[in-house]
C-alpha cells in the first residue's frame, strides 16, 4: 500500500442516528438476543419465503467501514456512503447496487473502499443477492475502469487473495458493524 496521501484535509460530516435492528423482545443490556421471554401475542412469521432487505439494512451494514487512509473515519462521516445511494432493482429485488462518492476526484483508495465494501456485503448477506459497487457517476476521474474492476468477480477473487490487501481490508472492516450512537 502507498503512504502518499490523497486528501489530507476531508470534510468530516456528523453520522446519521442509527436504527435499532433488534427485535423487540430483546433486552438493552442482555448477551442474548431472546430472552425466552415472549408474550401470547407475538406474531413469528413461519413462512419458507426468504426475508426482504431495505435501503437501511444494507447501510447499516457499510456505514462503519473505516476509511483506509483515516483510519479513525468512517465511510460515513466521510459521506462516501449515504441510504439514499444505495438502490434495489424493481424487477429483481434481490440485486443491489450501492454507489459510493469518493472525497476527491483523484483519490487513489477508490478501489479499495470499493473492495471493502463488497466484502463486507459478500460477508453478511445470503448468497442470493447480487450487488453491483459503482463510483457515482462524474465523482472519480477513472470511474469506468473503476466499476469495472469493482464488479470484475475474477480480479476481486485476486485482490483477496493479497496478503497485503487483506490486511488493510481487515482493519477497515474491523470496525464495520460498531457505530457511535450504539
Amino acid at each position: 500500500m502507498s503512504s502518499e496521501i490523497f486528501n489530507p484535509n476531508p470534510t468530516i460530516f456528523a453520522p446519521s442516528k442509527t436504527k435499532k435492528s433488534a427485535h423487540a423482545y430483546a433486552k438493552p443490556h442482555s448477551l442474548w438476543l431472546d430472552d425466552g421471554e415472549h408474550t401470547e401475542d407475538e406474531d413469528f412469521d413461519q413462512s419458507d419465503e426468504p426475508e426482504g432487505i431495505d435501503q437501511e439494512e444494507i447501510f447499516e451494514l457499510i456505514r462503519s467501514i473505516s476509511d483506509p487512509e483515516h483510519r479513525s473515519m468512517t465511510l460515513e462521516q466521510l459521506a462516501v456512503v449515504s441510504a439514499p445511494q444505495i438502490t434495489f432493482d424493481p424487477k429483481y429485488p434481490d440485486r443491489i447496487t450501492v454507489e459510493f462518492t469518493p472525497t476527491v476526484p483523484h483519490c487513489g483508495m477508490s478501489t479499495f473502499i470499493g473492495l471493502s465494501i463488497r466484502v463486507r456485503l459478500l460477508r453478511s448477506l445470503p448468497q442470493r443477492f447480487k450487488v453491483d459497487i459503482k463510483v457515482k457517476p462524474g465523482s472519480h476521474q477513472s470511474e469506468h475502469a473503476l466499476n469495472k474492476q469493482l464488479n470484475d468477480k475474477e480480479r476481486v477473487a485476486a485482490a483477496l487473495e493479497n496478503p497485503a490487501l487483506l490486511e488493510v481490508l481487515e482493519q477497515c472492516l474491523s470496525t464495520a458493524g460498531h457505530t457511535e450512537h450504539e
